[in-house]
């Protein structure tokens, strides 16, 4: 194919050239034989295929253009001529409609049936009869959640009456144009339950107000009955024009539903200028909708119903599913993955049947402008594809986040647990965090790029160009890049977790989270460190495993030592049996001896192992157990002591104190006495 384009471009290539080089060869030197090259191209020229083939690349080019010109011409025109098409089917609409409902009738006699209407009514009415019998047995058995029991209320009957009802239809033999009447009008009937018994269940899980059931069951009710009647036009040799025009009489009755259901619905007396302006611009709306619809623009009125109609839906879905699921685990949580899976999954659901609808109207509706212009028509199409991508990201990313956040609120329960399994709760509540920013980071990144490329962006330079811009970031941060990389290797050797207590340099406190390149300190007296992970280094852990705590006492020289260890060992199994310190105790207080004999007494030594944060605590309980005990069995702690000491007699000491004495006390009687 390319081999014939080639050919093609190099005439036109040379038409646009050899003409001024001809001329200016004119101008400036006498005409001379033309080269070979030069024959072998005006033959080529002269050649019929090849002129048609370029003849027709001229017109595929100019095409686009004149489509774009013309655009706004064809489309008035296009109206026109379909309104003056409508206006002339009118009288013919009462005419058309005796004369199918006569073919109809006719037809049902000489094959032995009554009129349509008759035979609907008893198809309907047999349906009805195994509905109740459903009621009457099924119904009465009991379920243990009330919301399952009121869904297979609402809808275990429309199932009874669907089976029964098409079991039968299918039983009989129907003549053609009876058949095709009571399929239609049966379908209808069978779809309009069952949007009623979703209502009916939305309204009774607090998703739909009464007044907004009662209008939508209308709605529905009348709308079933248009499309039957519609979709029967064609099958009964019905004009074309004149089923549009009972279209449109069907659309116009429900445009009236709309504007009372928008004037009458229910609102505050205070604010009623702003209800009257917001009830004016949903009318307004509401015959712009039905103007799309009259004219045919279909791919546009689909999209202006689900801008109105789809925030609405998705509430009620979303409030229902939830209902639903709340009913089914009523053990959890909002955040739950199975709540989210129920809700968003629902969700997910209206919006993927809102855009498999706009994806078939978008391809069978003639009148869509992308048929003359293919940019509009890829850009549509990837738009509706990227919608149906965001929602996958969005249901992937929400059951994760909650499957991450119900793991780590396990954790944070697991956290006073046993050793083992507290070691691994601290652990997830380490690790949960950082790989949910990085999930998140995936999700976003994988859903721009999938959205970019169905929107027709080349991807492939922007993943390159983001990996050169990468390396220049890596070059230009090494310290980040140190950060991101020592954190990494910290978690892989799980050197700390959430809530353990580390010391490293100057810093020390306990763990309250990570980032990809620093770790946030506590320290116990309120102080916050940001800790980047490149400047940690060496890391003493002092949550892990257990902790052993040793102190002294320094007691007087002629303290009994055996009687302090055994005073020890009763405080040790005293602490032991505290049920409130006693299991954090893994070995008691003992004592260990005399550790040295120092200047004014014995220092006893004393230590006990704890898990790891509880030391301080049960050391502060041993302190003031020891100095109790200690006092009933007149053991004393030592003191420092000075004694002065020199040449002279002690009684000599006390003999000058004497005299001081005495002296002090004669100034005091010579002394004149104060004034009274």
């Amino acid at each position: 194919m390319f081999r014939r384009l080639i050919p093609g471009v190099l005439v036109l290539l040379f038409m646009m050239i050899v003409p001024q080089l001809c001329r200016a060869q004119v101008a400036e030197t006498p005409p001379a034989a033309p080269p070979a090259k030069v024959s072998e191209l005006l033959r080529l020229m002269n050649d019929p295929e090849l002129r048609q083939w370029l003849e027709k690349r001229q017109a595929a080019e100019q095409q686009p253009t004149a489509a774009t010109a013309t655009l706004i011409e064809s489309g008035e025109a296009r109206a026109r001529a379909r309104y003056q098409a409508l206006r002339a089917a009118i009288p013919n609409v009462p005419v058309q409609l005796a004369d199918a409902a006569r073919r109809v009738r006719e037809q049902a006699r000489n094959s032995g049936f009554a009129p349509a209407f008759v035979m609907l009514t008893i198809l309907v009415c047999i349906g009805l009869a195994g509905e109740w019998f459903f009621k009457k047995t099924v119904l009465k058995a009991r379920f243990q959640n009330p919301l399952v029991a009121h869904t297979i209320g609402e809808f275990g009957p429309w199932i009874a009456f669907t089976l029964v009802s098409s079991g039968i239809f299918l039983a009989i033999d129907w003549p053609p144009l009876l058949h095709v009447v009571i399929l239609f009008y049966l379908l209808a009937f069978i779809a309009a339950r069952l949007v009623f018994a979703c209502c009916k269940l939305s309204r009774d899980a607090g998703a739909l107000s009464p007044f907004g059931y009662h209008r939508a069951c209308l709605f529905i009710a009348v709308l079933a009955f248009a499309g039957a009647t519609t979709s029967l036009t064609k099958p009964l040799s019905i004009d074309g024009d004149v089923g549009t025009v009972i279209s449109h009489g069907f659309s116009i009755l429900l445009l009236l539903i709309v504007f009372e259901a928008v004037w009458r619905r229910p609102g505050d007396a205070t604010a009623s200028r702003q209800l009257a302006l917001v009830n004016t611009l949903y009318s307004v709306y509401a015959i712009g909708l039905w103007l799309l619809w009259v004219t045919n623009f279909l791919g546009l009125f689909w999209l202006g119903v689900y801008a109105v109609i789809l925030p609405g839906l998705l509430s009620a879905v979303g409030r229902t599913a939830e209902a639903f699921a709340k009913g089914r685990w009523p053990s959890d949580n909002k955040n739950s993955a199975r709540m989210v899976l129920a809700v968003r999954g629902a969700r997910a659901l209206v919006i993927a049947a809102a855009v498999g609808w706009i994806t078939v109207i978008w391809h069978y509706d003639p009148n869509i402008l992308a048929r003359e212009n293919p940019a509009i028509d890829a850009a549509v199409r990837g738009a509706l594809k990227s919608v149906v991508i965001l929602i996958l990201a969005d249901l992937c990313w929400q059951l994760s986040k909650a499957f991450i956040d119900e793991r780590l609120s396990v954790a944070d329960s697991d956290a006073s647990s046993p050793s083992a399994e507290a070691a691994r709760a601290g652990r997830l509540r380490t690790l949960l965090p950082i790989f949910r920013n990085a999930l998140a980071a995936i999700v976003i990144a994988a859903a721009v790029l999938t959205v970019l490329s169905e929107m027709g962006v080349q991807i492939g330079p922007l993943i390159a160009g983001a990996g050169i811009f990468g390396v220049a970031i890596g070059f230009g941060s090494q310290t980040l890049v140190k950060d991101i990389v020592s954190g990494i290797f910290y978690l892989m050797d799980d050197a700390f977790r959430v809530g353990e207590y580390i010391q490293s340099g100057s810093y020390k406190g306990t763990v309250e989270s990570f980032s990809l390149r620093s770790v946030r300190l506590r320290h116990h007296r309120g102080p916050v460190f940001t800790v980047p992970f490149g400047e940690l280094g060496a890391v003493q852990n002092m949550s892990r495993d257990w902790a052993i705590d040793k102190f002294m006492l320094r007691v007087p020289f002629n303290t009994d030592v055996a009687k302090a260890k055994k005073i020890a060992k009763q405080i040790g199994e005293q602490l032991k049996e505290d049920p409130e310190i006693g299991p954090q105790i893994l070995e008691t207080l003992k004592m260990k001896g005399v550790e040295q004999i120092g200047d004014f007494g014995i220092e006893l030594s004393f230590a006990f192992t704890v898990l790891p944060g509880r030391q301080t605590y049960i050391r502060r309980r041993a302190y003031t157990m020891i100095r109790d005990a200690f006092m009933e069995n007149g053991i004393e702690f030592a003191q420092p002591t000075v004694q002065v000491g020199g040449e002279e007699k002690s009684d000599t000491a006390a003999a000058a104190l004497t005299m001081h004495k005495k002296r002090t006390a004669e100034q005091l009687a010579q002394s004149p006495a104060p004034p009274t």
